[in-house]
């Protein structure tokens, strides 16, 4: 999704003169033929992310459309006064775009997890929160909201679901309609695991690549099953909360940090998030 993100913005850039990238130190060699053609609006700014934001908000006041990049955990979290205040507050927007979601990069350590980046994003006012599962997803998103009039963040992961659905902006898709009276609710790249778990199963499949705004009428129409929500972050589980109206279960991250290092399957057994862990809570 990494290299899609960086194809994108690439072409958006040739045609929209606004764009305007800047980096944390990370993907700065894969951004270097967007710095070769774009000099003056290409930026590695270090590991500084309260400082990224903070300048991404003065390009915005100056009627650029800064793109900001770098690792989830870094980019939200230690940058949320300045996201809440600089970006969201004053109203100047600004395209948020991360990598290494929850356990991609397990190797790293708790470090390196982001684990509240959807929430945080999708409880300030005035935000849009994108959780693509595929290089197609990505695509889509960006072209759709880069130049949104609030701020948008894209949740990228280092790895994807193996479908090729059909979009549509702020609507989650059924994947699959059982026959049974359990519905499955996912996002981004935990379709996956979620597809090889529920294999053999009679279950209702909902998938979401938007957080916020959320698809809240899509999810009504199964209200009446039984939902069980599988997701690698907050935010989704209480997003289906609000409309549903009744009990909804969850299998999300656990109270406690990922101690694990490994590769990402290590980790989400770890937590409890891999497709056997998925397996049992879906045939409960």
């Amino acid at each position: 999704m990494r290299k899609q993100f960086k194809d994108t913005f690439f072409d958006l850039a040739k045609s929209d003169p606004r764009v305007v990238m800047i980096l944390g130190d990370i993907s700065v060699y894969m951004f270097r033929d967007f710095q070769a053609q774009f000099p003056d609006r290409f930026y590695n700014m270090g590991i500084c992310e309260q400082t990224l934001i903070s300048a991404a908000a003065g390009l915005r006041s100056q009627g650029f459309i800064p793109v900001v990049h770098t690792i989830g955990a870094f980019l939200t979290e230690r940058a949320m006064e300045q996201i809440k205040i600089d970006l969201v507050y004053n109203d100047y927007p600004a395209c948020l775009v991360s990598c290494g979601g929850t356990v991609d990069w397990a190797w790293d350590g708790p470090s390196h997890q982001a684990w509240v980046d959807v929430s945080f994003m999708r409880n300030l006012p005035k935000t849009q929160v994108f959780q693509p599962g595929t290089k197609k997803e990505t695509d889509f998103l960006i072209r759709r909201h880069y130049a949104d009039p609030i701020t948008s963040y894209f949740r990228l992961s280092d790895f994807s679901h193996p479908l090729d659905l059909k979009m549509e902006a702020f609507r989650g898709i059924v994947v699959k309609r059982g026959q049974g009276n359990t519905t499955v609710i996912t996002a981004g790249a935990m379709l996956d695991p979620v597809l090889k778990a529920s294999e053999g199963l009679d279950v209702t499949i909902l998938y979401f690549h938007t957080i916020k705004p959320f698809d809240h009428e899509l999810v009504s129409q199964f209200a009446n099953t039984k939902l069980k929500v599988v997701h690698d972050s907050h935010g989704l589980f209480e997003a289906v909360c609000e409309v549903a109206g009744r009990s909804v279960e969850k299998l999300g991250l656990p109270d406690h940090f990922c101690g694990c290092y490994g590769t990402v399957n290590d980790a989400r057994r770890d937590i409890g998030l891999d497709v056997g862990d998925i397996g049992e809570f879906l045939r409960k």
